[in-house]
């Protein structure tokens, strides 16, 4: 693969500093006989918040910030220059010319055109895995895509459930179901329009590189508000027949990662291919967990024009879930367990076939297509009585309650043929590309069977199904975009797609001793329209613009709660709105990365969660269509290398880095008007500091998360356990990795200060109610290449 990234040297990094206060910042002064004062004086300002909506940084917050990371960067910055006075004139780096996207100490964008897809004018991102220091055998998704700002993540992969979910612009992060989630180009979750559910993610010991596209990606990937998370696995080393890679790690609470990877080229032929394998014990009690994730892929390339490559991708686990808590229960022992025999098992299958075509420089053809099939299984003490329900052994029966089984089986085919020309228009360049996407699901839910009282996994049901229901969904999507350049240094990118969607449902739900039959069919059409521009300010800066349309369709869950204390409004809709952005981006040689924009999304017929009361005084609540909500706000990435500043032949580094965001998501309309939007936080802001040194390299990160609400009352505290408060939270993780010959030794710990905090409040498994995160955490790790 080619690339085009410009690296002067082995390590760059992260950013200049910016916290949650308004109207307030922070000036570094000359001071005399201070090298670096001496060169710049640098202001940081985190931004300009309306009174109604400041909200002051926590102490920590300042303490870390003032206390440890400015003073620690600039002593050591001192100390690093002066030990080079002597021989820094000396000291010379080959530069390496990369060809495929920019990026500064891993955190970087995508070029404005690849393989044959637009990226001009859409804010993006790409995060280099390897050159991170972060908890990558537990996919420590604060560490590994915490940089990008705003993403708003629920912390559930090793606390009783599977992946991390995640979430930008204070859309729900759960199972990252408003995101366009993918591997190398092909969807991974179960069914994008009607189960959009990432169960399955690679490990990130596989992942090379993570590519991230805000909501203009609706034209060229499909409709989610979201945008597209796209994860790349790893090549096969070009220059080598076999190469073998493990890496051993054992961490807090029972923690064990084994992953193993081969790969190699053999003349026209090369392969990849990796077995991970992850037990643990669990934070709580009744949470322990083992999964088998693998990866194979053969590709063979017969010039440099073509290639042709088959995937293979695969995820075994089981595990258990210790159940959610009330408030006051989590606030007397977050570490505590109300559920003993609630099970969950998820296998995952995917397969993929791709072909790519260059005939020419200007002309790039290609086809993708995959096909998933995968299952979810669920036994547990359902969510009756919610979260203070005790589980015990009934002291007439002397057995345990029946538990609730439910079954999802999920297949999904899509196929995807892109092309991209490259023609003169007048004295300038265009560059037209388009394609048409067409994809089937088929997801049969069976639930409500009553299963045994034993508490072991077992999914054998007596009698039959309390719903039996299948569910079909069937998409196709032309697509087509164009980058007209005006000049060198202008470009306009307008496109359009056009999304027909037909989906079906069949089956049977019991209602009490009432049996209620669905035959349904529904067709609708969606045209979304969109438009970017891109200005080159220098070499190596520019301002983005974008607009685009996105909808939501409703989806199987949306339709079928799983439980009692949650109902469906039969007539919901389709959600609808669009997306924009404002931005400029760039470098400024190799010590600068910067991204500062600002957002615009309108959400119309929003779908979310109301809280009602039954004549009986019971509280429920029920998905409905809200109202119409809009999420405006400011993302902003800075990442100021000290030492390359001072010295851009140093053969060290030392860099401060902050990711942060302001969000106001509230409703427009309704019932709420004026309310936030359910999950979403006002503030995001992650602030870190990394060294570099000949085979070294620790970053310590500071996590910060604004408040935010269950449901769309805001209802401070409720019965019903997915309403009410969710408090904020500050978090701080170190990392650090020493690298000798073909050695590499990790050390780490996640959540220092030991908070207790959670992300998530749901009105199902794995709760009811809320769902703990992690304490302090170490991990330790050997990893090495033959």
């Amino acid at each position: 693969m080619d690339y085009d990234l410009k690296i002067r040297s082995k390590v760059l990094l992260p950013t200049l500093i910016g916290y949650s206060q308004a109207r307030e910042s922070i000036f570094f002064k000359r001071k005399s006989k201070v090298p670096f004062f001496g060169y710049c004086t640098i202001a940081a300002v985190a931004g300009t918040l309306t009174p109604e909506f400041n909200l002051s940084p926590t102490q920590m917050l300042h303490k870390f910030i003032l206390k440890i990371v400015l003073p620690l960067a600039f002593f050591l910055s001192h100390a690093i220059l002066k030990s080079q006075t002597r021989d820094s004139g000396n000291v010379n780096l080959p530069e390496v010319i990369i060809t495929d996207y920019k990026t500064v100490n891993g955190v970087g964008h995508l070029p404005e055109m690849k393989d044959g897809i637009i990226y001009a004018g859409k804010k993006n991102e790409v995060i280099l895995v390897d050159s991170l220091d972060a908890n990558k055998a537990i996919n420590n998704t604060r560490q590994i895509l915490g940089r990008i700002p705003g993403l708003n993540i629920v912390e559930t992969e090793s606390g009783g459930f599977t992946a991390n979910g995640i979430a930008t612009r204070g859309l729900n992060p759960i199972q990252s179901i408003e995101m366009n989630t993918r591997q190398n180009g092909y969807n991974i979750s179960g069914d994008i329009y009607g189960y959009n559910e990432a169960y399955y993610l690679p490990p990130m010991e596989a992942v090379g590189r993570i590519e991230m596209v805000r909501g203009a990606a609706s034209l060229q990937f499909g409709s989610q508000f979201g945008g597209l998370v796209n994860y790349v696995t790893k090549e096969a080393p070009k220059n080598k027949k076999f190469e073998f890679n493990t890496s051993q790690t054992v961490g807090s609470f029972g923690m064990f990662n084994s992953f193993n990877s081969v790969g190699g080229t053999i003349k026209k032929i090369s392969y990849y291919g990796f077995v991970q394998y992850r037990t643990m014990q669990g934070y709580r009690p009744n949470s322990e967990q083992w999964q088998v994730s693998g990866f194979g892929k053969i590709q063979y390339k017969p010039s440099e024009k073509l290639s042709v490559s088959v995937e293979y991708s695969l995820l075994r686990n089981e595990i258990k879930m210790p159940g959610g808590l009330t408030d006051s229960m989590f606030h007397a022992n977050p570490k505590g367990s109300t559920r003993g025999r609630n099970w969950l098992t998820s296998p995952w299958n995917i397969v993929s076939a791709n072909f790519m075509y260059t005939p020419s420089a200007n002309t790039t053809i290609s086809f993708k297509t995959s096909y998933l099939f995968s299952n979810r299984s669920l036994v547990w003490r359902n969510e009756d009585g919610g979260p203070e329900a005790s589980d015990d052994i009934d002291t007439v029966t002397k057995t345990f309650v029946p538990r609730e089984v439910g079954k999802e089986d999920m297949h999904s085919s899509a196929t995807e043929v892109r092309f991209a020309q490259t023609y003169n228009l007048g004295k300038n360049k265009s560059t037209l590309a388009g394609g048409l996407r067409y994809s089937y699901a088929w997801f049969k839910r069976l639930g409500g069977g009553e299963g045994t009282t034993n508490s072991d996994f077992d999914v054998s049901i007596t009698g039959d199904w309390g719903y039996n229901l299948d569910f079909t969904t069937t998409n196709i999507a032309p697509f087509v975009e164009n980058i007209f350049r005006l000049g060198e240094r202008f470009k306009i990118t307008p496109g359009f797609r056009f999304e027909y969607l037909n989906s079906t449902s069949k089956g049977y739900k019991m209602e009490d001793t009432l049996k209620l039959v669905t035959n349904e069919s529904r067709s609708r059409t969606f045209p979304l329209f969109g438009t970017g521009i891109e200005f080159k300010t220098s070499g190596s800066t520019n301002i983005y613009g974008n607009i685009s349309q996105a909808y939501r369709p409703i989806d199987y869950g949306q339709l079928e709660p799983i439980g009692v204390t949650s109902k469906v409004d039969p007539n919901l809709k389709d959600a609808y709105g669009y997306n924009s952005d404002l931005g400029y981006r760039g470098t400024i040689k190799n010590y600068l990365n910067f991204d500062l924009g600002v957002f615009y999304m309108a959400y119309n017929n929003r779908i979310g969660l109301l809280l009602k009361t039954d004549p009986s005084g019971n509280e429920y609540s029920v998905r409905t269509n809200i109202a119409n909500s809009v999420h405006q706000g400011i993302e902003s990435y800075i990442e100021f290398n000290i030492v390359k500043f001072m010295n851009p032949a140093s053969r060290y580094g030392l860099s401060v880095f902050n990711s942060f965001a302001y969000i106001d998501a509230r409703y427009t309309s309704g019932e709420f008007k004026g309310k936030r939007v359910e999950t979403a936080a006002n503030i995001i802001n992650r602030v870190g500091i990394t060294f570099n040194a000949k085979g070294f390299s620790a970053t310590a990160q500071y996590n910060y998360v604004s408040d935010a609400y269950g449901d769309a009352s805001n209802t401070k505290t409720s019965a019903n356990p997915v309403a009410g408060h969710i408090p904020a939270y500050d978090v701080i993780d170190l990392s650090a990795t020493y690298k000798f010959r073909n050695f590499a030794f990790k050390v780490g710990g996640n959540n220092l200060a030991n908070k207790s905090y959670f992300t998530r409040r749901t009105d199902e498994y794995p709760g009811p109610g809320i769902i703990p995160s992690i304490g302090r955490s170490v991990y330790a790790g050997i990893s090495a290449r033959f």
